[in-house]
């Protein structure tokens, strides 16, 4: 079994780059560095795909939302 990401290094990725992301771009994104089948934790879950950690980080207003796509500002990270 693959060691679990903590999502925080999803966020400090996202932050560090200072892109605008769509989910999808994201996805690639996070499949490039930790790779496809990675899986992640948070404080409040486990064993989260891609998809769960990027819906668990949008449903807690990490992300700014924009019309180019979204962003995770350093001031957002916890």
């Amino acid at each position: 079994m693959n060691e679990s990401i903590h999502g925080h290094q999803v966020m400090e990725m996202m932050a560090e780059s200072t892109k605008n992301y769509t989910k999808q771009a994201l996805k690639a994104e996070i499949a490039v560095k930790f790779g496809d089948n990675a899986r992640f934790h948070t404080c409040m879950g486990s064993d989260l795909t891609a998809d769960d950690l990027i819906e668990f980080l949008a449903s807690k207003g990490k992300f700014v939302e924009s019309s180019e796509g979204f962003s995770m500002p350093a001031d957002h990270l916890c």
